[in-house]
């Protein structure tokens, strides 16, 4: 999968800009605070639909506009497509081949693009709200169905704790809460079956990985840890059955505390090398290297579900691994993947990957080749 030329309008710190890309490995070179990671950003959200930087979609329209689009044109082994994303204060619009998909769910995987960037490096010591990111931005790539059943659990899930907020004080329908209750464990049961069976998947290729990169001197292991009394050898009708006792056991409490207290919302990712636990008792190189092992795993993992190598964005995160760890990073994705680099330095990169690399220098908004 290539994406072979990018149109923004109004997005960020960029009017207008149309650029055409090599296949192999593209760099955009320049100073802090003049719209490097801007270009990568717009080649996520066009992916995705959402940034991986903020949350709030009107950042990504430039300053004084009403809309802000972004237009890519993608090539796979078996055809070509054109996606477009249009931002505005009203909501988000995506279209394949010029035809607007009903749901963003729908629109999500036309094309599908692995984003590494230095705050990854916190994906294993940082907040779990962090790895919960992680795992929905993925498992959404390259299931449609998943990404629908998440959307709903986080509306349902929004209600009933705007209800037990209600009931807290005293007020509320306690059969209303039911009815919210049984709805979000049939969605509850079905993203969190989906997202064991995605780090099963992910654990095997992240574990090879992992060990070659340390030389064959650690195992890693990734489990996924439930805030539910559930676990990976249930099948979908006995993780229903433990959802349900588990808000019975918890109703009192939940009421007393106004919100939703177990459920995929709570869950996290635990990791360990050997046995121990990275969070804890890891250094910081084990650290960067399960979050480098974790994704080139991705990549991997992508290429096995659909057929095609997913696109990579390497936002400023070269300059954050030592030799050793680039080094693997660039041969794993030689003359497969098509990447995009940002830096303020080529110095980093070593002479074999910038001989195949168009070099984009970005200044305030405009882009020039060499």
């Amino acid at each position: 999968m290539y994406l072979n030329q990018l149109t923004l309008r109004q997005y960020r710190n960029y009017k207008k800009v149309e650029v055409t890309f090599n296949r192999q490995i593209n760099v955009f070179l320049g100073e802090n605070a003049q719209g490097k990671t801007n270009i990568l950003e717009a080649i996520f959200v066009l992916a995705l639909a959402k940034s991986h930087r903020t949350s709030k979609d009107k950042e990504l329209i430039g300053w004084g506009e009403e809309f802000a689009r972004i237009h890519g044109e993608i090539a796979k082994k078996s055809n070509k497509l054109e996606i477009e994303l249009i931002l505005s204060m009203q909501g988000k619009k995506g279209k394949v081949n010029g035809i607007e998909q009903k749901r963003l769910s729908e629109y999500v995987g036309a094309a599908n693009v692995v984003m590494f960037a230095p705050e990854d490096l916190n994906l294993v010591k940082g907040s779990p709200q962090i790895r919960r990111r992680f795992l929905d931005m993925e498992l959404g790539q390259i299931s449609r169905i998943y990404l629908h059943h998440l959307g709903v659990y986080q509306k349902v899930l929004k209600q009933r704790n705007h209800l037990l907020k209600t009931l807290q004080i005293g007020k509320g329908s306690k059969e209303m809460l039911d009815i919210l209750t049984d709805q979000m464990i049939m969605l509850a049961a079905e993203v969190t079956i989906r997202r064991y069976g995605f780090m099963k998947r992910l654990q095997k290729w992240a574990e090879q990985i992992h060990y070659d990169i340390s030389r064959g001197k650690e195992k890693l292991e990734i489990r996924y840890e439930s805030s539910a009394d559930v676990s990976e050898a249930m099948d979908l009708s006995k993780i229903k059955e433990e959802f349900y006792q588990t808000y019975e056991k918890q109703r009192t409490r939940e009421i007393q505390r106004g919100v939703t207290l177990f459920g995929p919302h709570r869950d996290d990712l635990s990791f360990s090398i050997n046995g121990r636990d990275v969070q804890t008792y890891g250094s910081q190189g084990q650290q960067r290297t399960t979050a480098l092992s974790l994704k080139l795993a991705e990549i991997e993992l992508i290429y096995s579900e659909i057929g095609e190598y997913p696109i990579l964005l390497l936002d400023d995160v070269l300059s954050e691994l030592d030799d050793y760890r680039q080094s693997h990073l660039l041969h794993t994705i030689q003359n497969r993947v098509q990447t995009f680099v940002t830096t303020t330095n080529v110095s980093g990169i070593d002479q074999q990957t910038l001989n195949q690399a168009t070099i984009f220098h970005v200044s305030d908004g405009t882009i020039t080749t060499q």
